[in-house]
């Protein structure tokens, strides 16, 4: 039988087994075995990891216990190793070992069920792990949205702006992604009859935000939509409670009035309800035709009226005029000769003056 000889170099260890049980350990140097039951793995501790299918007799070996770390994680726990201060794996359940003579290690152990989401400072370094989407379900939340966390269905928590990981394989989680600014709905025209039986259509807007982001899922599968017929059934009693004079000159009493009902029933939905405006009244062609008609006749009679008055006023100006000059015979003679003045640019004018006045004497136009 010739011995068998093994050379560990500088950086390596050898483990030695019999009868594939592993029995001790082989340092530096060259070591020869007689015995042919024997043989050696030749493993390099600069990678840190141990690497042996044997790794659970190692990890109940004293002598390896000087030179190796071991952690063997529960299917509840997980755990981050750092090899050399640098963040290398994030590690499942099961039975893991380490060499430290020529790197340091350090392993931190978390229990996955007490704390679902992972928060820590360092957090982006471990999503950028490889192994980090083997383990962890990541969510991120754009400025302005917030997430409902629901954990096996039940309420947990508002989650804010950022980005957020889940342990994987512990629970069913749901994130509910929420926009909390302000929106605009656009309440596309339907058809309304008002008091005075005139069907007319109205197209409106509403302004909201989610007040209440657990409400507001709870309450209803879409709350936005839910908003949208309260306030299609608001704006028909509003309409269903006025004459179409009374709409077409006072929206924005209808507006307010449909604001009040609809914010009741939307705060039930978790929905603010910040301002509600009538866009349009659309009336059929004949309505239309027919109130142009009475809008025509409308001003048509408000034009008579200020032409009569201003007939009115015109005429009694004269009186009042014939009346001063019947009372004052000078200022009728300066009015003749202002007559004659505007006559005279126009035609060739002879005229013969007396002690009676122009009235009196013969005025010829040549």
């Amino acid at each position: 039988m010739f011995p068998k000889r093994y050379k560990i170099k500088y950086d390596q260890i050898g483990l030695v087994f019999k009868n594939d049980r592993f029995i001790k350990l082989a340092n530096e140097g060259a070591h020869w075995f007689f015995q042919s039951d024997i043989r050696v793995e030749v493993a390099n501790i600069r990678d840190a990891w141990i690497r042996s299918p044997a790794l659970k007799q190692l990890s109940e070996s004293a002598a390896v216990a000087e030179q190796a770390e071991f952690v063997d994680l529960n299917d509840n726990e997980r755990a981050l190793v750092w090899i050399d201060g640098r963040l290398e794996a994030i590690l499942g359940p099961g039975l893991y070992g380490f060499w430290n003579q020529r790197c340091a290690i350090k392993i931190e152990r978390l229990d996955a069920t007490e704390s679902l989401k992972l928060v820590r400072k360092d957090l982006l370094n471990v999503l950028s792990l490889a192994s980090a989407a083997g383990f962890l379900d990541v969510t991120e939340l754009p400025e302005g949205k917030v997430g409902a966390l629901y954990v096996d269905g039940a309420f947990e928590e508002i989650l804010p702006a950022g980005k957020h990981a889940f342990w994987k394989k512990v629970a069913k989680v749901k994130v509910h992604i929420v926009d909390q600014r302000e929106q605009v709905m656009d309440v596309a025209g339907q058809d309304v009859m008002s008091n005075d039986k005139v069907t007319l259509r109205l197209n409106a807007v509403v302004a909201y935000r989610i007040a209440d982001v657990r409400k507001s899922i709870e309450s209803s599968m879409d709350a936005a939509q839910a908003l949208y017929r309260e306030t299609q059934l608001a704006l028909r009693s509003e309409v269903g409670g006025r004459n179409l004079d009374s709409l077409l000159s006072d929206k924005e009493n209808l507006a307010v009035g449909a604001k009040q009902y609809v914010a009741k029933a939307a705060d039930s939905f978790g929905i603010e309800v910040v301002s509600l405006g009538i866009r349009d009244i659309i009336l059929p062609g004949d309505m239309k035709n027919l109130m142009n008609q009475v809008i025509e006749a409308q001003k048509a009679s408000e034009a008579n009226v200020i032409k009569r008055r201003e007939e009115t006023a015109a005429m009694r100006s004269q009186l009042n005029t014939a009346k001063l000059m019947d009372s004052n015979p000078v200022l009728m003679r300066l009015r003749e000769l202002e007559v004659l003045e505007s006559v005279s640019k126009t035609s060739n004018l002879n005229v013969v003056l007396g002690e009676k006045g122009l009235a009196d004497r013969l005025t010829q136009l040549i």
